[in-house]
């Protein structure tokens, strides 16, 4: 079924255009990422497609049986509603039955839920109230009763989340699903519940993200939005690295040639009179077209970090016998650790076990209960926290920036003024006059992690630095800190950033309990899902030797034991995808036939024999392709 196409859209703010003619489809069971820099105009086409925004030029047609639910990065609540009132805001019978169970339940009153019970079967509502449930659980959703004004950000994301998913889950037929960096604020748990929920409910998809391993899971195509055009990549992150390369390789290509056409075409024109015949009239204008190629300008750009670190000396920090608690909750207990140089530690536990509150200690920015903390003289910490750009007043980014310094210490021994090294993070000469305030919030983060290199620290905290940022800015962020030869402590759940460059991380499991496992974060899930094998291995032993048998019996029938497995059903778009393979094969097993016979006939030319060996290699290649593909879908019909 097809749901959304736009032809020609452009929009601009002032002079600034953020897409300019761009076309495209949605059809049912696509499931889409869109990418580009920050203030490129990602969120600005998802308010397109939801009605919130208006196109300045270019048609949209959206189908009548369509419903377009978006979730924002900035959510919308009735901040005078309750929790529960702004989840179930819709007036339905099952979900008004559902909110009043969901209220009783909290509230434990045995009488109204009793009287609920019958209500619920009158109307079905059970199934859709497990799912309800589900949501909640695992976005970590609890007293439905407080006003959403007493949320935090973290907490207002999740509800928003919540809200979204329980909206497409009851106007489950023909909706897209539009959402705006939904992982933002969830700890990994609950990304990796989300990817499993999205991939279970086979929604028509279109997400903007940062989270490279949640877009592989859940996206089947990219979408790139550079330079006011639109770009459209199948597969996953990898190859959209690979084939983009190849583009701009090909665009600098053809640009050079452009070039070498524009010198010739140049001493023409300098010899040509002022009056113009028509066939000179038309070489000239083909001479304006060559020119606006040649000076096209192809930027792959990337924020380019070559500071300075301050000298590092031999101690660093050690932590000795630490305590720390909230009231009856500890968030460590004796804990002992030595840092080292070039360290790369990654923290993770889930939201609420004290990791931020960890990293303010390290910096003594919150005392601890007993035990000492001793920092080396030559440390100087550069802490990118989640509180963002601190700002007293408002001030154009450039007036911000040499606030702290005009300029710049280099790695090379050289300097940058303020605004040399602004235009180094992206920030344009046009853009370093922007007011802070109208800055969007991943040029905020970037700024504010242009103001704490300036420092030129040797230890550096990021607590969720990836949040905001865009996908080119982490990943040179990334290739600057496997080249940083100071400490670093990463607080994310950002799995691609944290597989990519921790070394080692301390697990807080809650309790005030701290491991130190010696891998990055996939090392750690897959240490995790052994260990649970394990367990649930010698629980079904002491089940099985319960039962009388002999320990060599018991071991006997579990090794035996077959795994059950169940199939996925297919989705709308892969059993479209299975019946057109099953037109595609025969057709290109004939045409192979065709030319396999025309290549034995002997009365070809040499040159033609080399075509059509070309096509031949050609159709092989997708015909083992499309088999392949057929196989893995038929084992699910």
């Amino acid at each position: 079924m097809h749901y959304i196409s736009a032809e020609g859209l452009e929009k601009s703010y002032g002079i600034n255009p953020l897409f300019n003619h761009i076309s495209f489809h949605i059809n049912e069971g696509d499931k889409i990422a869109l990418i580009a820099r920050n203030g490129i105009g990602k969120s600005t086409l998802l308010r397109i497609l939801n009605g919130t925004e208006t196109p300045d030029a270019g048609k949209l047609f959206i189908n009548k049986d369509v419903t377009v639910a978006l979730f924002e990065q900035d959510p919308k609540f009735d901040e005078d509603k309750t929790v529960l009132e702004n989840i179930f805001h819709t007036s339905h019978p099952v979900l008004n039955i559902i909110r009043e169970y969901e209220m009783a339940s909290e509230s434990e009153d045995g009488e109204a839920l009793a009287e609920l019970f019958s209500k619920m079967d009158d109307l079905n509502a059970w199934d859709f109230e497990v799912k309800v449930k589900q949501i909640l659980t695992k976005l970590n959703i609890h007293h439905l009763e407080q006003p959403v004004s007493n949320l935090s950000g973290g907490q207002r994301k999740r509800v928003a989340l919540a809200k979204t998913l329980i909206d497409i889950g009851f106007n489950h037929q023909h909706t897209l699903l539009m959402m705006d960096e939904p992982t933002n604020h969830l700890d990994v748990e609950m990304i990796e519940w989300l990817e499993n929920y999205i991939n279970q409910e086979n929604v028509t998809l279109l997400l903007v993200t940062h989270d490279r391993y949640f877009l592989d899971a859940v996206s089947e195509e990219i979408w790139e939005l550079e330079r006011s055009e639109m770009y459209v990549y199948r597969g996953d992150y990898e190859n959209y690295i690979e084939r983009k390369a190849a583009r701009i390789e090909s665009e600098l290509s053809s640009i050079d040639k452009a070039k070498n056409e524009y010198r010739k075409e140049l001493e023409w024109m300098r010899k040509q009179p002022k009056a113009r015949t028509t066939k000179s009239k038309s070489r000239q204008d083909n001479f304006y077209e060559i020119e606006a190629k040649a000076k096209q300008k192809i930027e792959d750009a990337q924020v380019q970090l070559q500071v300075k670190m301050s000298r590092l000396g031999g101690k660093i920090i050690e932590m000795k016998k630490v305590y720390k608690s909230f009231g009856k909750t500890p968030i460590i207990k004796g804990f002992d650790y030595t840092f080292s140089k070039g360290e790369r530690i990654g923290i993770i536990g889930k939201n609420g076990v004290g990791k931020s509150t960890f990293l303010n200690m390290l910096q003594q920015l919150e005392p601890v209960d007993s035990g000492k903390i001793n920092i080396g003289d030559t440390i100087v910490f550069g802490n990118f926290s989640q509180q963002g750009l601190v700002i007293k007043e408002d001030m154009r980014v450039i007036e911000y920036v040499k606030t702290f310094a005009e300029n710049f210490p280099l790695a090379n021994g050289g300097s940058l003024s303020a605004a040399q090294f602004l235009e180094l993070f992206l920030f344009t000469p046009d853009k370093q006059y922007t007011y802070l305030t109208a800055l969007s919030g991943g040029e905020k983060k970037r700024l504010q992690l242009l103001t704490i290199l300036f420092r030129n620290p040797n230890f550096l905290i990021l607590d969720e630095p990836t949040n905001d940022l865009d996908l080119p800015t982490l990943s040179v962020l990334e290739n600057f800190l496997s080249e940083y030869k100071g400490c670093v402590l990463i607080v994310s759940h950002d799995r691609y950033f944290m597989d990519k460059l921790v070394d080692h991380l301390f697990v807080f499991e809650g309790d005030g309990e701290v491991k130190d496992f010696p891998g990055n974060y996939t090392q750690y899930r897959l240490w995790l899902k052994e260990n649970e094998k394990k367990e649930n291995k010698w629980q079904v032993l002491e089940q099985e030797k319960s039962k009388g048998k002999s320990l060599d019996d018991a071991l006997s029938d579990i090794n035996n034991r077959q795994p059950v497995t169940t199939k996925r059903k297919l989705s709308f778009k892969e059993k479209k995808e299975f019946e057109d393979l099953e037109k595609e094969i025969p057709i290109l097993e004939e045409e192979k036939k065709a030319i396999t016979e025309k290549m034995s006939s002997g009365n070809i030319s040499f040159e033609e024999l080399n075509l059509l060996s070309e096509k031949i290699t050609s159709i092989t290649h997708q015909l083992e392709e499309k088999e392949l593909r057929w196989l893995q879908l038929s084992e699910n019909i």
